[in-house]
């Protein structure tokens, strides 16, 4: 799914602001902004090279995200490393969101 900017600032908004009031409480709160993933459901989005490459071309990073990658945000996100990380909004697209803004 593939969010419009509003709707992308929006949240991060919303993350600012649930960070802001939930932390007293010491609760954190954070999004991960997923970019293109090569997951199964991409692979078949994504069997022509033509539109592979279209895509691709986009990202400043020249390819999609292997799970491996996004998953290893979340985990950080979600472990006692980042226990002083709130209201943050982590892009993992490659460089997507900043190349289409």
């Amino acid at each position: 799914l593939i969010l419009s900017n509003a709707v992308r600032v929006a949240l991060v908004g919303l993350v600012r602001s649930l960070a802001n009031e939930r932390g007293a409480f010491g609760i954190t709160v954070n999004n991960v902004m997923p970019g293109y993933t090569r997951t199964k459901r991409m692979e078949e989005l994504f069997s022509d090279p033509a539109a592979l490459e279209s895509v691709t071309r986009e990202i400043p990073l020249g390819r999609l995200c292997e799970p491996e990658e996004f998953a290893a945000i979340v985990a950080f996100i979600a472990s006692r490393k980042a226990s002083f990380v709130t209201g943050a909004s982590i892009p993992v697209d490659g460089g997507w969101i900043r190349a289409t803004l």
